[in-house]
């Protein structure tokens, strides 16, 4: 399963020793550039022969209202390059079977279930983030979100929640530019994480979509939510990694 292909995940996960066309499951959380634009690397890689496994059939899409037009013109866009590649390579799970979504219960298989809330990404309508169980441990991703009660409601009680962050200016500024003030508008500085997670209380929490115009050690993400809220919190890297039991072990790459 994979939530979101943003820039990269194609290496990123070969670099986790995962082959890209070994995921079959894409879960979107809305239909920003930076959240599908390699979409296509991760679908079309497949037809790579590659001894740690492929994609057997087509592969599944599920997001919100658009996804099937964005994938739909993503497969005409590559036509002729997936067509030659079934014919000179054999190659399968080239295509995709599309499910537009609404909040609730959108995968239950298996003893996974995935569950999908509306999240407040302003202009960006309709926005999503995930619930994944399995097992009796949960994992809750944000997607891109200013604060949002409803994410609140719906990751009341997970393990690991990760949230993304944005830092456009120090806390003492006056915003450079209407446009960045706009953009704050629609994402979550440190100070409103911390008050997400003073309400969820999850055993973790994790900076994801790092969105920053000032250097980290400036923006001191961990130190203004702690403000707030005395759980911990890591700030996320590329290729890290999480074990959920009683406790949460976190991988650095």
């Amino acid at each position: 399963m994979l939530f979101d292909a943003g820039r990269g995940t194609a290496q990123r996960l070969n670099q986790l020793d995962i082959a890209p066309g070994m995921i079959d499951k894409l879960f979107v959380t809305h239909l920003h550039h930076d959240h599908v634009m390699d979409f296509d690397d991760v679908l079309i890689t497949a037809a790579v022969p590659d001894p740690r496994g492929g994609r057997e059939h087509n592969m599944q899409v599920w997001g919100p209202t658009g996804t099937k037009a964005w994938v739909e013109n993503t497969l005409e866009a590559y036509k002729v390059d997936i067509e030659v590649r079934k014919i000179v390579e054999g190659a399968s799970g080239l295509d995709a079977d599309v499910y537009e979504i609404e909040e609730g219960v959108v995968y239950d298989k298996n003893g996974i279930e995935v569950i999908a809330f509306e999240v407040d990404h302003g202009p960006m309508k309709p926005a999503l983030g995930y619930r994944i169980n399995y097992n009796g441990r949960s994992v809750v991703i944000s997607g891109d979100t200013t604060y949002s009660d409803n994410l609140i409601k719906y990751a009341k009680g997970t393990d690991l929640l990760i949230h993304e962050v944005i830092s456009v200016k120090h806390p003492e500024e006056e915003y450079k530019s209407e446009a960045l003030k706009n953009i704050e508008a629609y994402h979550t500085t440190p100070e409103q994480a911390g008050e997400v997670f003073k309400q969820v209380n999850p055993k973790l929490a994790a900076y994801t979509h790092i969105a920053l115009l000032i250097p980290e050690e400036e923006a001191k993400l961990i130190e203004r939510a702690q403000k707030i809220y005395n759980g911990e919190v890591v700030v996320g890297v590329d290729l890290m990694a999480f074990e959920i039991g009683d406790e949460i072990k976190v991988i650095e790459p």
